[in-house]
């Protein structure tokens, strides 16, 4: 299995127009997770992509401009951890089920999985006040 951390495709314009080579380079990735699908589906290789409903605390927001008050507002990483963990061990899916070529979120596969109570992943904000994520 292999999974991207890239977000579902998206083409409203605004996410051109605010950071073209960020949107470019995630958008890349997205397009790969399509590619490598359907090459790899004669192999039984499943390729999917994963993205967080909502800013997640990493190194990269903290070192933006504002970052540290921004993470205020965030999950923490753990919500992709266990995310990816369902995504890869199958258990977002019914019994025997597979699944290739798609974008998922953190909260979709999690509540797949049976999770149905998000506020441990939050970093102290209610989770009305989280801050969603770009390309959603």
């Amino acid at each position: 299995h292999i999974l991207t951390l890239s977000p579902p495709l998206n083409l409203d314009p605004k996410w051109a127009g605010r950071h073209l080579a960020y949107t470019m380079a995630k958008y890349g990735m997205s397009l790969t997770t399509l590619g490598l699908a359907e090459e790899l589906k004669a192999d039984r290789i499943s390729v999917n992509s994963l993205w967080p409903c909502t800013l997640i605390d990493t190194a990269a927001i903290r070192n933006m401009p504002g970052g540290q008050a921004m993470v205020q507002a965030a999950r923490g990483p753990q919500i992709m951890a266990d995310a990816a963990h369902a995504i890869l061990t199958g258990s977002n899916f019914a019994a025997g089920g597979t699944a290739s070529g798609n974008f998922y979120t953190d909260e979709q596969v999690l509540a797949a999985a049976g999770v149905t109570d998000f506020r441990p992943y939050s970093l102290g904000v209610e989770e009305e006040h989280l801050v969603p994520d770009i390309f959603l």
